[in-house]
């Protein structure tokens, strides 16, 4: 997850970088003064004959420049220049997570940008996780704003997630959060559904260096420009591009239509596209089923849902003999997002993270048997079969970014 520099640390980091170079600068021009005292001493006619002729060059150069003007090519080459260069600005903040940077945006003041980090995989990250159920974390939140480091009582906002608080002010000067999603988190923050920060909130920051690099890899080879809305031809495109690299075959009719009943889950508003945040979520997720075991996503879990985890499997274990079954395991992973999604879409199918097909031999609930309905579930088979489905839940958006299970 992303990790926020200290300000009393990026202050001294600035201060001294800024005395650092002051004096290289002030070292430079004393050194060119002092060059330039030295050559006019020795040739005083020499220097002011050649300076008279390098103005008038450049006086004729100009006269030229404007008589003349720009030509057609460059004319056209100047739009292209500037799209490349925006493309590589993308580019670079969608590889570092910073999504937009806070100086594009228009505000009053301006705070010091968070530095994220993206997180790197321990020797022991896939070993069994101990997270004993009859103990209870239950995290305090933090008394001071995470940005501004101050404490001003009832005006701070808690994430749902972790434990940090913000100042709903300090969010709208870092320029990362836009009108309608501040009103959103003063609306929610403090309420049962509760608001995710900009950390919680975007599930690509969970992902490490090598994994960003290999979904930049696909983005790029399949012409995805990052921080641009998708369309539904450009949705199904980028499918069929991904089904030809994994499976050397093109999408069946039905697999199609699962691409636009994903497209669909993820426009729950109808606007005829899909956004950026909600479609990098999407396959961050996607990524991180991929290539990270159960365990390893067990750890990154917060204590604060962990805790929630906690209270479902205690609420469906009614005989309090430490087991449920899958069918109630199932049960809790919907009531994840029954509070922040809409329950009417709960039932539409939109992740490769299960099976392409819901009519598919590999479906959650075609072919399950009645014995494996009533398999034993203990707390560590449910945290770690629930993992995936907690950090889907994360984001504030509506969208549905996961399959849940049926």
């Amino acid at each position: 997850m992303g990790v926020l520099m200290s300000k009393k640390q990026q202050v001294e980091k600035v201060q001294k970088c800024t005395a650092v170079v002051s004096a290289f600068q002030s070292n430079l021009k004393d050194r060119a003064s002092k060059q330039t005292d030295a050559e006019t001493e020795e040739n005083p006619g020499q220097i002011s004959a050649t300076s008279e002729e390098k103005n008038t060059a450049e006086a004729e150069k100009d006269d030229s420049d404007k008589t003349e003007g720009p030509s057609t090519s460059q004319q056209a080459a100047a739009p292209v220049r500037d799209e490349c260069k925006v493309n590589e600005e993308a580019w670079s903040r969608l590889r570092d997570g910073k999504g937009r940077e806070p100086e594009e945006l228009n505000k009053t003041c301006s705070l010091t940008p968070p530095t994220f980090v993206r997180p790197k995989r321990e020797a022991d990250d896939d070993q069994p996780v101990e997270i004993q159920l009859d103990e209870k974390e239950q995290p305090p939140s933090n008394e001071m704003c995470d940005v501004c480091e101050v404490w001003t009582a009832d005006d701070l906002y808690p994430c749902r997630i972790c434990t940090r608080v913000f100042h709903d002010g300090c969010l709208r000067e870092l320029g990362y959060l836009r009108a309608e999603a501040l009103q959103e988190m003063r609306d929610t923050a403090h309420t049962v559904t509760g608001w995710s920060c900009y950390y919680c909130d975007n599930l690509n920051l969970l992902l490490t260096e090598e994994e960003m690099y290999s979904l930049m890899e696909t983005f790029k080879q399949c012409k995805i420009i990052p921080e641009s809305c998708l369309v539904s031809d450009e949705l199904l495109q980028y499918r069929h591009f991904a089904s030809k690299q994994q499976f050397e075959k093109d999408l069946s009719d039905e697999q199609e239509e699962e691409v636009l009943a994903q497209f669909a889950a993820l426009d729950p508003e109808k606007k005829g596209h899909i956004e950026w945040s909600d479609f990098l979520y999407f396959e961050s997720l996607t990524v991180l089923r991929k290539f990270r075991t159960e365990n390893s996503l067990v750890r990154l879990l917060t204590a604060k849902e962990r805790d929630k985890a906690r209270s479902v499997f205690l609420g469906l274990d009614q005989d309090q003999d430490g087991l449920i079954t899958r069918a109630e395991c199932r049960q809790a992973q919907q009531s994840w997002f029954s509070e922040l999604k809409d329950p009417q879409s709960c039932n539409v199918s939109i992740s490769h993270v299960g099976p392409i097909c819901e009519n598919s031999p590999a479906s959650s609930g075609s072919e399950r048997s009645k014995a494996d309905e009533s398999r034993p579930f203990t707390w560590a088979d449910f945290i770690r079969e629930s993992a995936i489905y907690i950090l889907a839940a994360r984001p504030n958006s509506s969208a549905m970014h996961i399959r849940l299970p049926l």
